[in-house]
């Protein structure tokens, strides 16, 4: 049966991916960035995963007013990298994994989650600068990505707990699909940020990393924080943490911490980066 076999947390921050794209990786600003990446990207070559499950959130490119799906999941055969007002990222397009994706689909719809499906879409920084991080230019990524976007951009997101019930309905969808795989689940965004008004710049390390302790540590306390303690304490744009919440259902009820990096500022982000595995 396919399987997940670690889960992997990040921010998404687009100056990263310029950062990445432009040649600057090794400026004295950028290189603590992606020294703390390192690690991740010597254990991933060696783990070779067969599919991504990342989950991130859409910045206007795929969706907008229009429509605004809570849990959106990508099933198509490739996702292309959207122009985000500066031309596409130049990155290889992401191969998706349409056989699991739409058994996903119907298992979660069939738990009771109302998954949106996605047959064609553009996929931003959100989903792609994560990628860049972990494998860095390759010419084709090494990799299938089911991407699950998440409604973290306008009121009301999901709550912290409903996307860890995601993640364990994930969970179940993907031990129940008959193929050989090894699947990991990425959760991304965050962490501390606003980018608009009086509190613009924001940022909360101590906040920051009694999350990253909880991810491995609390698992109750994280699915019951409120959205008014996201804004509060980690700003306008901090509630993208809770995608980090479907990886972590996913996994199970015990993980071990096998990497952690945070670092501030990148550009007007916290930086913060974990790689989990269950313990069977």
């Amino acid at each position: 049966m396919a399987r997940i076999t670690a889960g992997v947390a990040t921010s998404h921050v687009p100056a990263i991916g310029a950062a990445i794209d432009l040649g600057k990786t090794k400026d004295a600003y950028w290189q603590p960035v992606f020294a703390g990446y390192d690690w991740s990207r010597q254990w991933i070559a060696g783990e070779k995963p067969d599919v991504v499950i990342l989950v991130y959130n859409d910045h206007a490119s795929a969706f907008d007013m229009k429509i605004i799906p809570t849990f959106a999941i990508g099933c198509a055969e490739s996702f292309k990298p959207a122009d985000e007002g500066w031309g596409p990222r130049p990155v290889p397009t992401v191969e998706g994994h349409p056989d699991l994706a739409w058994h996903i689909a119907q298992s979660c719809i069939l738990d009771e989650f109302d998954m949106t499906i996605i047959n064609e879409m553009e996929v931003d920084h959100g989903l792609t600068v994560p990628l860049s991080l972990l494998f860095g230019q390759p010419d084709a990524w090494p990799v299938k990505v089911i991407p699950l976007a998440v409604n973290v951009v306008t009121y009301p997101p999901p709550s912290g707990n409903r996307c860890w019930l995601l993640g364990e309905a994930i969970r179940r969808a993907v031990e129940s699909f008959p193929g050989d795989l090894k699947v990991q689940v990425w959760g991304t965004g965050g962490m501390s940020h606003q980018l608009q008004g009086p509190r613009a710049g924001l940022i909360n390390a101590e906040w920051d990393n009694r999350f990253l302790d909880m991810m491995s540590q609390d698992s109750q306390r994280l699915r019951s924080i409120p959205h008014i303690e996201y804004l509060r304490e980690t700003g306008s744009e901090g509630i993208e943490m809770v995608m980090w919440l479907i990886m972590r259902g996913a996994l199970g009820s015990e993980v071990r911490q096998l990497h952690r990096h945070y670092h501030v500022p990148a550009s007007n982000t916290a930086v913060g980066h974990l790689v989990l595995e269950p313990v069977a």
